[in-house]
């Protein structure tokens, strides 16, 4: 009984603990209340501080607009039929155009988007940037707006640019990205500009699926769509010319080839023509063997002929056969609504932040910093 008594009356301390402290946390919060609403006028102004900011931050901040296009490249199948194929079985040839895999496949479209010779292709692009007006991609780079802070943030840079342009001479290099032996020179001013294209224009690929979407990004949103085409035009352009480059060199090597051989079937023709003419009912036995082996080059240069002409035939169908197909799925559209952080989400970011460093600071901040020059002192 002793021990039923003890263990009743330690339930009972505790809930009587655990009411107490119940009845803490409401009057702490309830003093919590009080404090904030004794400082609602601060509250009021900092709301309407952070509005004003807000729109200002939200005002400065250029629209942009996102067009986003999709492909689905096909970069080649089993090299064992197609048009290739089909020319050597046809001729009866046995001869391999090379079957190699591929040093560029989908998976590097967003290198090849992103590398400086692209980028560099591009700026002499033309952007229809008005009815009546035109003008290059790197033109109209210099047109787009930035916010004003970002011109505060570089105007140091720029006196102390123009102060080092007072006492050292610098070669502008002109003909965008001016090539020296493999490598590309870039003034200033364009190497900057690459960097502003890297971050405007991207390209990703769906491993999975190996679907290619190119983003273009621009305060303009027909500009937007007019650089998204004729990017994803010229990445094709890109894949087909490298694709087809090896079988467009044994293509013209072939062309050459056959040629020569051509050549030296029709002078064995002619040589064992006018050796029949000049030798006509002449029996002897070396006129017998001289023919026969005039015979032999006769017959010896037109199989190389033969086998030469086979062989151009399947490298000509090997160059189409080489050709990527691209399926553009969803085409370049001009986009009705700017993309990014919308300007009402600024107002309330800066106006709740505003609203929330006053509260902390009166509720907390205060009594800390207080602390903290007593201790100091």
């Amino acid at each position: 009984m002793a021990t039923l008594m003890e263990h009743a009356s330690e339930k009972e301390i505790k809930q009587q603990q655990n009411i107490h402290n119940d009845e803490e946390i409401e009057i702490d919060l309830m003093d919590l209340l009080r404090k904030v609403i004794s400082i609602r006028e601060k509250i009021y102004k900092a709301a309407g501080i952070g509005l004003v900011i807000g729109v200002i931050i939200a005002i400065s901040i250029p629209k942009q607009y996102t067009v986003e296009v999709t492909l689905s490249p096909e970069m080649g199948s089993a090299k064992g039929g197609g048009l290739s194929g089909l020319a050597a079985s046809f001729l009866g040839s046995d001869v391999s155009m090379g079957d190699g895999t591929d040093a560029l496949n989908a998976s590097l479209s967003a290198d090849i988007v992103s590398s400086t010779p692209f980028l560099l292709e591009l700026f002499t692009m033309k952007i229809p940037v008005s009815k009546n007006e035109v003008m290059t991609l790197e033109t109209y780079l210099d047109e787009e707006s930035s916010p004003w802070w970002s011109y505060v943030i570089g105007f140091p840079g720029m006196v102390i640019g123009g102060v080092n342009s007072l006492f050292t001479e610098e070669d502008e290099i002109t003909s965008f990205g001016k090539a020296n032996q493999g490598t590309i020179e870039l003034s200033k001013m364009e190497s900057m500009k690459i960097e502003i294209l890297k971050k405007m224009i991207t390209a990703s690929v769906d491993k999975k699926t190996s679907m290619t979407s190119v983003t273009a990004t621009f305060q303009d949103p027909k500009v937007a769509a007019v650089v998204a085409d004729s990017v994803v035009k010229k990445l094709q352009e890109y894949i087909i010319d490298y694709r087809t480059f090896k079988a467009k060199e044994d293509c013209l090597y072939l062309e050459k080839l056959f040629k020569e051989r051509q050549q030296e079937y029709y002078e064995a023709q002619k040589k064992y023509a006018d050796y029949m003419d000049s030798h006509d009912n002449i029996i002897l036995q070396s006129v017998r063997t001289e023919q026969e082996r005039l015979q032999n080059d006769v017959s010896l240069a037109y199989q190389v002929y033969s086998q030469v002409a086979s062989q151009l035939q399947i490298a000509r169908a090997k160059v189409q056969e080489e050709k990527p197909v691209f399926a553009v799925v969803e085409p370049a559209v001009v986009p009705l609504y700017p993309s990014g952080t919308s300007r009402k989400l600024y107002v309330l970011a800066f106006v709740f932040l505003s609203v929330c460093f006053v509260v902390l600071w009166n509720l907390f901040g205060k009594n800390l910093l207080n602390k903290f020059k007593e201790v100091c002192a």
